[in-house]
C-alpha cells in the first residue's frame, strides 16, 4: 500500500508513525474517508497530505505515485474538474487496474469500471461524444414509463405496519430500473441476472482486502472478483452479440451504443468499450440514486414539516396518480428536497484524480502522478458557501445559486455526470410516487453510520415501518451513530 516516493510531495500532512509506517493512515482513511479527512482539512486547510511527505498510494494504478493529496473549496474544486489535461481520471477498479494484463482471468480489468473513467484527452472527448445520444432529453423522457411501472411494483410488494429495510428497497428499485434502461426488457432474466452479478462485484471492488493481497488464490476475495468478473463477462458479451445481430436501436441505452456511431470519423466502440461504458452507467445509474433516495427518505423522516409541505405539494398537483415528464417540472419544493439532501449526504463524497504533469493546486506543487481526491462532501460542507451546512434547510435553494464548483453531487466541467439527467427524473419519479402512497416511519434507536469512499451509504441500512396515515411527527429523535456528525438531528 505504499511506494517509494520520489520527487517528494510537499504539502502539509500528519507524519507516519514510527514504527508502523503509512498503514495505520491508510486503514483510518479506508474505514471512514469523511471522518479522517474532516480534522485535517481543520488542522492544514484546503489542501492536505494524507501523510507528511507523501509515500501513500492507494488509488492510482500506476507504478510511481508520489503520494495522496485531499482538497476541497470552491477554487480548488474549480482548477481540478477544468483542467482535465493536467487531472487526469483513471478506471474505478483503481490499483488492481494494473493487473489486467496478468493472466487470462484478469482481462476483464481492461474494461470493468473504465468507460468514460478510464479515457482522457481526445479520446474521452469522442467517447462522449458518442454517448451523448443515449442520455439526450428526449431519450431520458422515453423511460419514464418504465420508471413509473417498476417503481409501483415495488411499492405494492411493501407491508403497511412492516419493517423494511427502506436502502435495501431502493437498491432493488434502482437495480430493476438501471437493468431495463441498459440492457432492455429483450434480455428478461438475463439482463437480471447481469444486473445482480455487476452489483456485488461493485460492492467488493475496492475493499481494502483485494487492494492488500491482489492474489488470484482461491479462498482470496481478489480470486472471487475474478469469478465474477469471468461470469459478467460471459453474460454482457452475450447480450451485446445478441443486440449486434438485431442491427436496431430497440429503445434501451446498451443497443443504442452499439449503433453509436461518430458522423466524422465513423468511429464505432469495440466489445471491449461497450462492456466497459455499459458497466459504469449501469454503476452510475444505480447505486448513486438508490442511496440518494435512501437519504432522502431518512431526512424527510426526521423533519416532519418539510414531509408534509413535500406531501401536500405533491397531492395538489399530481392528485395521488404518477407524474408525468412535464409535471416533474411543477414539483419546486421536491427538487430543492432532492438538491438539499445531496448537498448534506453526498451520494458520491469524493472525485478522484491523478496529475498527468506537475501542477500548482491551492499554492502547493504537486509532482505528476499525484493522487488527488476532491471532496465533494466537505465542499458541500464549508460555512462561507452555506450557513448552517449540518442543517436540512430546503429553503436555502430558494435564493441560493451556486456556481457548479460549490455544488457538485454530479462532479463539474468536462466531466460531469453525464447521466444527471436521468438520476435526477429517476429519483423525482420515485419519491413522488411513494410520499403519495406511503408515510415512511424512522424506528427510533438505530445507529446509522456512513461507509464507502467512492459511494456514501449507511453501513446498516435504515429500517423504516410502511404507514398509511400522515402522522409525521411519529418517531422523529433517537437517531444514533456517526450520521449525526453530518446533520443536525432532534433528540
Amino acid at each position: 500500500m505504499t511506494t517509494a516516493y520520489l520527487p517528494k510531495l510537499n504539502v502539509p500532512g500528519p507524519s507516519a508513525n514510527t514504527f508502523l509506517g503509512r498503514l495505520p493512515i491508510i486503514l483510518r482513511f479506508a474505514k471512514d474517508s469523511i471522518g479522517f479527512t474532516r480534522p485535517l482539512f481543520e488542522t492544514y486547510g484546503s489542501v492536505v497530505a494524507m501523510t507528511a511527505g507523501g509515500g501513500t498510494h492507494i488509488y492510482s494504478p500506476l507504478a510511481e505515485c508520489p503520494g495522496t493529496v485531499f482538497t476541497c473549496g470552491a477554487e480548488n474544486v474549480r482548477k481540478v474538474t477544468s483542467q482535465h489535461e493536467i487531472y487526469y481520471k483513471y478506471p474505478l477498479s483503481g490499483k488492481i487496474y494494473s493487473n489486467r494484463n496478468d493472466s487470462p482471468r484478469t482481462e476483464p480489468l481492461k474494461h470493468f469500471g473504465v468507460g468514460l473513467f478510464g479515457v482522457n484527452s481526445g479520446t474521452h472527448r469522442q467517447h462522449r461524444q458518442l454517448l451523448m445520444p443515449a442520455f439526450h432529453k428526449q431519450r431520458i423522457d422515453s423511460y419514464r414509463s418504465d420508471m413509473v411501472a417498476i417503481t409501483q411494483s415495488v411499492l405494492e410488494q411493501l407491508t403497511i405496519d412492516k419493517p423494511v429495510d427502506i436502502a435495501q428497497v431502493m437498491r432493488l428499485l434502482t437495480l430493476r430500473v438501471a437493468t431495463k434502461t441498459l440492457f432492455g426488457s429483450d434480455v428478461g432474466e438475463k439482463g437480471a441476472k447481469s444486473g445482480e452479478i455487476l452489483q456485488e462485484a461493485l460492492r467488493m471492488n475496492g475493499s481494502l482486502a483485494i487492494a492488500l493481497l491482489p492474489f488470484d488464490i482461491p479462498g482470496l476475495p481478489f480470486h472471487h472478483l475474478l469469478n465474477l468478473f469471468g461470469q459478467l463477462d460471459d453474460e454482457m458479451r452475450g447480450l451485446i452479440r445478441l443486440k449486434q445481430a438485431k442491427k436496431t436501436d430497440e429503445g434501451d441505452v446498451l443497443s443504442m451504443l452499439i449503433q453509436a456511431r461518430d458522423a466524422e470519423t465513423g468511429l464505432t466502440l469495440d466489445e471491449d468499450e461497450l462492456l466497459g461504458h455499459a458497466g459504469v452507467i449501469f454503476a452510475a445509474g444505480h447505486e448513486t440514486s438508490a442511496n440518494a433516495l435512501t437519504w432522502t427518505l431518512f431526512l424527510l423522516s426526521q423533519h416532519p414539516q418539510i414531509a408534509q409541505d413535500v406531501v401536500d405539494e405533491l397531492q395538489s398537483v399530481l392528485k395521488g396518480e404518477a407524474p408525468t415528464v412535464e409535471q416533474l417540472q411543477k414539483l419546486p419544493l421536491l427538487e430543492r428536497v432532492i438538491k438539499e439532501s445531496m448537498r448534506l449526504l453526498t451520494p458520491v463524497p469524493w472525485n478522484a484524480r491523478i496529475t498527468s504533469q506537475t501542477t500548482e493546486l491551492g499554492g502547493y506543487e504537486l509532482p505528476k502522478g499525484t493522487e488527488v481526491f476532491v471532496s465533494i462532501y466537505h465542499t458541500h460542507h464549508l460555512r462561507e458557501i452555506y450557513p448552517q451546512p449540518e442543517k436540512f434547510n430546503p429553503q436555502r435553494w430558494e435564493t441560493f445559486e451556486p456556481t457548479m464548483f460549490e455544488y457538485n453531487p454530479f462532479s463539474a466541467g468536462s466531466r460531469i455526470c453525464i447521466g444527471a439527467g436521468f438520476a435526477m427524473m429517476e429519483i423525482k419519479i420515485v419519491l413522488s410516487m411513494l410520499l403519495q402512497k406511503y408515510r415512511l416511519e424512522y424506528i427510533q434507536n438505530q445507529t446509522i453510520d456512513r461507509t464507502g469512499n467512492i459511494i456514501l451509504a449507511p453501513k446498516n441500512g435504515i429500517k423504516m415501518i410502511v404507514r398509511k396515515d400522515r402522522d409525521f411527527t411519529q418517531a422523529v429523535g433517537g437517531v444514533k451513530g456517526n450520521v449525526r456528525e453530518m446533520v443536525e438531528l432532534v433528540g
